[in-house]
């Protein structure tokens, strides 16, 4: 393992959120998890997150930007326990990081904003610390630390299945375009995932996506992939949010192709049909009242990439 440069020798990542196209759930298993067959898309909101050398044994983060207050720096944060995973499994040597995670995707928001930083935090410091680590045994450490970190750390459009962390690459053709509603708070998803068993959302389980889903992504036709948007855990979602049901009525209305909670949310996701729509989708969605912020986005793009070191 290289030993450091200088103390300021530092390694930036950014890595991007994800929408959940297709999100299907079975009910809870023995273990405590829920079943998933998933279609994720990266899409361009990013974190960046900054790996500095620091003295052996100590692994610390700071957080700045949106919501930076909600974002625990105990070791409860999803970026110190990729770390300190990656120092205790791979690392050889003792080793050290002080963390810097620039934030923008949201909070608790539906987008993977947590396993994101995880995933960008194992890339920082395999490449900080000069391990070798494969790309496969990247996304064996990231499942570990939580279900949506390996897609994170690959990007595209992929399918997941069993927890979500078995991925399969998925064929898409050209660039989507969306427009984020943010809300107000957060929305937990445990809080989530126990709506959907108390309700008892779940149909069966055996899980599937749907072909027309598939289809439309490989046609790169944005109105039939919005046609066929789906999201077992919305109706859960809504239900302890209800102002969810009118952010996903006002976006519909003003001519959105298709509409969605992203994950268990309470991030609202609307597919428009070109770039063009989505900057005036943006703007009147804007003006309506009914969320705390909006975004455009595109996508898939990759996953956790180096942007200098």
């Amino acid at each position: 393992m290289a030993s450091p440069v200088t103390e300021a020798e530092v390694v930036r990542v950014r890595v991007a959120g994800k929408i959940n196209l297709a999100l299907r759930s079975g009910p809870l298993r023995a273990d405590g998890y829920h079943s998933l067959a998933t279609v994720f898309q990266a899409v361009s909101l990013f974190d960046e997150v900054e790996a500095r050398w620091a003295e052996p044994g100590r692994i610390s983060v700071q957080v700045v930007g949106e919501q930076a207050d909600l974002v625990p720096t105990d070791d409860s944060n999803l970026a110190i326990r990729a770390a300190r995973l990656l120092s205790d499994l791979v690392a050889t040597d003792p080793v050290g990081v002080d963390l810097l995670i620039r934030k923008a995707i949201p909070v608790t928001g539906g987008m993977a904003g947590g396993s994101a930083d995880a995933a960008a935090t194992l890339l920082a410091c395999a490449v900080l610390w000069d391990l070798d680590v494969s790309p496969e045994e990247m996304r064996e450490l990231g499942s570990r630390l939580g279900a949506d970190v390996p897609f994170c750390l690959t990007g595209g459009t992929a399918l997941g299945t069993d927890r979500g962390d078995q991925l399969a690459p998925v064929l898409s053709r050209g660039s989507y375009h969306w427009v984020l509603a943010f809300g107000e708070g957060e929305l937990s998803t445990p809080a989530v995932f126990a709506k959907f068993d108390e309700l008892s959302l779940a149909k069966t389980e055996h899980l599937e996506v749907p072909s027309e889903l598939l289809n439309a992504l490989v046609s790169g036709d944005p109105h039939a992939l919005g046609e066929h948007l789906i999201n077992d855990l919305q109706p859960a979602a809504i239900a302890l949010r209800p102002e969810l049901g009118r952010v996903l009525e006002a976006g519909t209305a003003l001519g959105a192709v298709g509409a969605i909670v992203s994950g268990s949310g309470p991030t609202v996701a609307f597919l428009a049909a070109n770039e063009s729509d989505a900057v005036d989708l943006s703007v009147h969605l804007s003006s309506e009242g009914v969320c705390r912020a909006v975004k455009r986005v595109s996508g898939p793009i990759p996953g956790a990439r180096l942007i200098n070191g």
